[in-house]
């Protein structure tokens, strides 16, 4: 990369535009949004730069090198690659910034894509290699940056030598900022427009004690892209990160770089760190004053444990949210082309865990061998054999279609199909964490299954300098 990116302060700089057409507008615009002082080269303008006109001094004439002459930054943006060439060569003999509309490799200045939620701004480029790269990041990014976070850049401007006199740690500055930032009636004030409510608020939260916090969060089946925005905001702002060896090495490098990781390991079949050991560590940490995330493969609530966990918290006294995950049983079969629900094959859904209950008992199986339903089952390979012979006992029929879905939705997703007469043997084939699935539905995969997590490729990987 050859461009270092920088803010430069434009305004009532002179910049120098040389062309007259849809490009030097754009240029011209983006200058003129920033106070620049702005004078435009051309014999003709664009109806755009005509509706223009007022706000820049328009030389009506071919260029010359005398308007480089006092110009902070040139734009060459002609139609013309010769007149653009002659501009860019006699702009950088003088050492000026210059840019080279279109031509980023002969640029000293490339202007980037910009999001604006003033004072806040992003900007980003590709170099010029993939400028559509560029609006599809910008287009990402502008969904995800809210709003009103340009009246809380405000705000928090005006605040920020009363925290950092009031608030003397760095870590107590960001939980601080981390805590009220996303609060609901911060929010408010903000998208109201009334930021002395909105500065107020603050003042009043600067006074109170620092506590810490736990947020249950969902980390979907594995595609980091599945994760949500709120999980993913969450884990840039966690102090504390206790998380499942469900949790894929793609979502934990996600996590904020100063972020403490603790593994506790929770896995089928295994558990290397007890159940109430992770709810004392979740007390502790939070009542150290630490935000805390509770990081959960699939979605908290669903056989995740996660209830219990608030309710130790609870009990404490300690503040807690829930950010929701997208659920092995919705990402995994969707991934394996399997729809949950059809019309023709099953109204009804139902999820289970294939562990036994503490105190012995068996679920109901007359009901789940029933006919035109899909039974989901998590967690259920070691115990795969018993699950096919109740099934079998109860009715359901030993044709019924199986599918064996290994880490779903991830690079390493594996798909083994069968029936249920077959459902023990084919629990030989996978491993852990797995989801099992039975019921018509299942066979559906054959003809809609469309993710491809390895693709077969005989090009030889080509090195880029």
């Amino acid at each position: 990369m050859e461009h270092l990116p920088l803010f430069i302060k434009i305004k009532q700089r002179p910049c120098l535009v040389v062309g007259g057409g849809a490009v030097a507008a754009r240029k011209v615009r983006v200058l003129l949004a920033r106070g620049a002082r702005v004078t435009v080269v051309a014999p003709e303008l664009s109806p755009e730069l005509q509706q223009l006109q007022t706000q820049f001094v328009w030389q009506n004439d071919m260029f010359s090198e005398c308007y480089l002459d006092d110009q902070f930054l040139v734009v060459a943006a002609t139609d013309n690659t010769e007149v653009n060439a002659r501009v860019y060569q006699l702009a950088n003999l003088r050492g000026l910034l210059v840019n080279k509309a279109d031509d980023s490799k002969r640029s000293a200045v490339i202007f980037p894509s910009i999001i604006e939620r003033l004072p806040l701004q992003v900007a980003f480029s590709t170099g010029g290699d993939a400028p559509w790269l560029a609006r599809l990041l910008r287009a990402r990014l502008d969904a995800l940056l809210p709003k009103h976070w340009g009246q809380l850049s405000l705000v928090a401007g005006k605040l920020r030598q009363k925290v950092k006199r009031t608030l003397d740690s760095s870590d107590a500055r960001r939980r601080f900022w981390a805590r009220t930032q996303d609060d609901t009636t911060l929010d408010a004030f903000l998208k109201q427009g009334n930021l002395a409510a909105a500065e107020l608020w603050l003042q009043q939260e600067i006074q109170k004690p620092q506590t810490g916090e736990v947020i249950l969060v969902g980390a979907g089946p594995g595609d980091p892209d599945l994760l949500t925005i709120k999980a993913l905001n969450e884990l840039q702002k966690a102090e504390v990160v206790l998380f499942d060896q469900l949790v894929s090495e793609e979502i934990l490098a996600l996590i904020r770089p100063e972020a403490e990781l603790i593994s506790v390991g929770k896995k089928a079949g295994h558990h290397s760190v007890p159940q109430d050991q992770i709810n004392q560590l979740l007390v502790e940490q939070a009542q150290a004053g630490k935000r805390v995330v509770r990081l959960k493969g699939g979605d908290p609530f669903m056989f995740g444990r996660g209830a219990e966990e608030l309710q130790t918290l609870k009990a404490v006294g300690i503040r807690y949210q829930v950010v929701p995950g997208i659920t092995a049983a919705a990402g995994a079969t969707a991934y394996a082309g399997i729809p949950l629900t059809h019309r023709d094959h099953a109204q009804s859904a139902v999820f289970i865990t294939g562990h036994s209950k503490k105190d012995g008992k068996e679920p109901d199986w007359a009901s789940l061998a029933r006919g035109r339903q899909t039974l989901v089952i998590y967690m259920g390979l070691m115990r795969s054999v018993h699950i096919q012979q109740r099934l079998v006992e109860h009715g359901l029929d030993e044709a019924t279609p199986v599918a064996l879905i290994e880490r779903g939705t991830t690079v390493h997703q594996r798909v083994v199909r069968g029936e249920l007469r077959e459902l023990g043997a084919l629990a030989e084939q996978v491993v852990s964490p797995s989801l099992m699935v039975i019921g018509e539905v299942a066979a559906l995969a054959d003809s809609l299954a469309w993710f491809n997590p390895q693709p077969e490729t005989e090009i030889e990987q080509e090195q880029y300098a």
